[in-house]
């Protein structure tokens, strides 16, 4: 009889260490195998092999004919446990599916013609490609219309000529669509497609044929991606590196960029993370390790590029919207133009900017926090203004503190009372609307062939709408409020209304056809709206920088954002107050802020609040997950601090 250390796949698996079973033949590590986990039968991987328990261990119930986990697979999934904290069972999640299917759909035919006729490659093009070596993390800044995706191509072709396999991460599932058919001109049916709205069967059957591949495929998909079965990979790219989709919202909490960084490192390739407008963090740690940062400036396309012109209307002047609220007699008439020239107008606007927020109409003054320089948020049942970080509160001024007018409002605007605008405006337009209220059928990678073949007249959407879409017959952008991500309570509301705007603007000015982007803001005397104008990068990073060291916000500090939930709202503050006092005797290098409410502070009739640790020893961290009290939640490494 042996006896082997089996990691158990499966969130019904609450424990952190590998469970001993029984088998009748000896097993070499990586092995898949079926166990019983109490009434169930799950997967596992074999660990390694030990001596006899002194318990009597169960045996293993089946080893399925099937290829074992790579050694490299095992590295990435022992890293996992130990660098995002979480039982055993949440990271096996990840690298294996629920039960294997019984056949797989192996990628065909075999080889691959890479002597496909493309585009010739631009100056800049050539220059990224020389500057991307065999290893590390490479920092690909290139503006949008540049033809990063060019690029992506010819590594995949270095990777595929080693007879290596490639990954290509998208933020969006419904960026899927544009990229696999700019890769399947080229590879074919090797380019396999991985996302959640495939079946749970499908994605399974995908996930047994990697395990058998033995030839080089290229892989497409969003994070979750990064953890197909491949034994040999060869370069791995994050497109659009900035979006925040590539965090993952719960255990274990994992960050793509991150976790693809070690994966290269595993298979000893290059990591590329492609963006107009870089994380401001991974900017910082590239300088900082001496990693290439690849600037890209030359529009891919000539055609027509110099004639695309942006526009800012002043949201303050009331004469200028003489016939709707939100909408511009001058993008009335921009979008009734374009439409009739039989081009396409997109009309932006950030649904995240739907929280109210407290601002000054007449000059642009916005309420903000003295301690951490964010957003203040307004409470209507107390009529207080509040900070979600550190729990500065104050009462609402009856007039403007900067030019003394009685105009504080309290604003939002969504995209379906935009499309009702427009179809009243223009009856005969095909109006679409794209965010995350969608139906499925509705959504954009269902409409790309629409969208991309202008049978659409006016696309209205939030930020799915700015993630990387290529349009050719897209003439005008209209940007309803430009102001909204900056009302968010949070350090990170200026990088993200920058990334925003830049990459919605960015629609447009690729080298297609003549066109305009009209963008309509509170705050046109902007530093931070001149920078996106001007495409500024240094100047914007600058400013952030200095205002993250100021506040020690990353990357000056590692965060973990805690989280507890009770029936009332006295409970959880006392909870909350209680666990701080505690965490600031505790000697631990740590500095905590708040409690505060959280920034949404009833939930499903619980009531949320935060505390805020910050360090420069992410160890510090990990310490505090793994004795965290019962019912608190946690965040490592999160994005913001809504």
């Amino acid at each position: 009889m042996h006896y082997i250390e089996v990691m158990v796949g499966g969130a019904s698996y609450h424990g952190d260490e590998a469970l001993t079973y029984a088998s009748d033949a000896a097993l070499a590590k990586g092995t898949i195998v079926i166990v019983p986990l109490r009434n169930a039968k799950n997967l596992g991987v074999v660990m390694a092999t030990v001596p006899a328990p002194s318990f009597k261990a169960k045996n293993i119930l089946d080893i399925p004919d099937v290829p074992a986990l790579s050694e490299r697979t095992l590295e990435l999934m022992l890293w996992m446990k130990a660098y995002y904290p979480s039982s055993a069972g949440i990271i096996m999640q990840q690298f294996l599916p629920k039960q294997l299917p019984k056949k797989a759909v192996l990628p065909a035919p075999p080889a691959i013609d890479l002597d496909v006729e493309l585009p010739p490659l631009t100056h800049d093009q050539e220059n990224a490609l020389d500057s991307i070596g065999d290893q590390g993390m490479h920092l690909l800044h290139g503006e949008t219309g540049t033809g990063k995706t060019r690029v992506y191509i010819e590594l995949t072709r270095r990777a595929i000529a080693e007879d290596k396999s490639a990954i290509i991460l998208t933020p969006e599932i419904g960026l899927t669509s544009q990229l696999a058919h700019d890769f399947q001109t080229i590879y074919g049916d090797r380019v396999i497609v991985i996302h959640s709205q495939l079946t749970e069967v499908t994605r399974q059957r995908i996930w047994l044929s990697l395990l058998k591949q033995e030839g080089p495929v290229v892989i497409i998909g969003p994070r979750s991606a990064l953890f197909s079965p491949l034994s040999n990979v060869g370069v791995v790219v994050i497109d659009e590196s900035h979006e925040t989709a590539y965090k993952q919202d719960q255990a274990p909490y994992y960050h793509a960029t991150r976790v693809g960084s070690k994966l290269a490192q595993i298979h000893g390739c290059p990591i590329v993370l492609g963006s107009a407008t870089p994380l401001v963090v991974d900017y910082f740690m590239a300088k900082m390790r001496q990693r290439p940062i690849v600037r890209m400036l030359e529009t891919a396309s000539t055609k027509d590029a110099t004639k695309s012109t942006v526009s800012v209307i002043d949201l303050r002047d009331r004469s200028k919207f003489t016939k709707k609220s939100y909408l511009s007699d001058e993008l009335i008439a921009a979008v009734a133009e374009t439409v009739g020239r039989g081009e396409q107008a997109l009309l932006f606007l950030n649904r995240r900017g739907t929280a109210r927020v407290v601002f000054c109409e007449q000059c642009g003054w916005q309420a903000l926090c003295p301690h951490c320089d964010i957003p203040l948020v307004y409470h209507g049942d107390t009529h207080i203004m509040r900070c979600h970080t550190c729990d500065f509160h104050a009462p609402v001024p009856i007039s403007c503190p900067e030019c003394k007018h009685p105009s504080v409002v309290f604003k939002n605007v969504g995209t379906k009372a935009i499309v009702e605008e427009v179809n009243k405006l223009f009856p005969e337009a095909r109006v679409q609307r794209f965010d995350t209220d969608n139906k499925k059928e509705e959504r954009v990678e269902q409409h790309y062939h629409a969208l991309r073949n202008g049978d659409i007249d006016i696309i209205i959407g939030t930020q799915t709408l700015a993630k990387g879409l290529d349009l050719p017959k897209l003439g005008l952008v209209g940007v309803i409020i430009a102001d909204t991500s900056l009302y968010f309570p949070d350090f990170s509301a200026q990088e993200r209304t920058y990334q925003l705007l830049s990459q919605v603007l960015g629609r447009v000015g690729r080298g297609h056809r003549a066109s305009k982007a009209i963008l309509q803001t509170y705050s046109p005397e902007s530093p931070l709206l001149a920078a996106i104008l001007t495409k500024d990068w240094d100047t914007f990073y600058e400013s952030e920088i200095n205002e993250r060291k100021t506040f020690l916000f990353p990357p000056y500090c590692y965060l973990l954002k805690l989280t507890c939930k009770r029936a009332s709202q006295a409970s959880t503050e006392r909870t909350a107050e209680a666990y701080a006092k505690q965490l600031r005797s505790s000697g631990m290098r740590i500095l905590i802020e708040g409690p505060a409410p959280a920034f949404h502070e009833k939930v499903q009739n619980k009531y949320q609040w935060q505390l805020i640790v910050k360090t420069k020893d992410r160890g510090e961290l990990i310490k505090i997950i793994q004795h965290l009290p019962s019912g608190w939640s946690y965040d490592i490494d999160p994005m913001n601090l809504l």
